[in-house]
């Protein structure tokens, strides 16, 4: 079972930036493809962001793309999600996704079977 934990979350002013940290246990994990998603309060879980395990390929959710940048460290089992610009629109739990298999990098949740607890991020308008 792989482990996922999210750090990184909190409060800021519109306009400002946060960066969100994940960790997954396993040696092997400069072999899977993670992904970000987010919920806001009464919406549906959406993707954010992901990163291929194989040459570090990404894909961004159109309502991110230019804001948010996905990153990884193999050395430190960690990824993480540099977010500028943010909005109001970005306040959710943001949740951090494992696919071990890291066959093909996907947007849909139910690629990814490792999920961590959650951060809240909030940005006040």
């Amino acid at each position: 079972q792989v482990q996922v934990e999210e750090s990184g979350g909190g409060l800021v002013q519109a306009g400002g930036s946060l960066r969100l940290s994940c960790t997954a246990s396993g040696h092997t994990f400069p072999s899977y493809n993670m992904g970000w998603f987010r919920q806001a309060p009464g919406k549906e879980r959406e993707f954010v962001a992901a990163i291929s395990w194989h040459l570090g390929r990404t894909l961004y959710a159109d309502s991110v793309k230019g804001r948010f940048t996905i990153s990884r460290d193999n050395s430190k089992n960690s990824v993480y999600l540099q977010m500028d610009s943010l909005t109001a629109e970005d306040t959710a739990v943001y949740y951090c996704a494992a696919d071990p298999l890291g066959v093909d990098l996907s947007p849909l949740s139910h690629h990814y079977p490792n999920w961590g607890q959650g951060t809240q991020v909030t940005a006040s308008s």
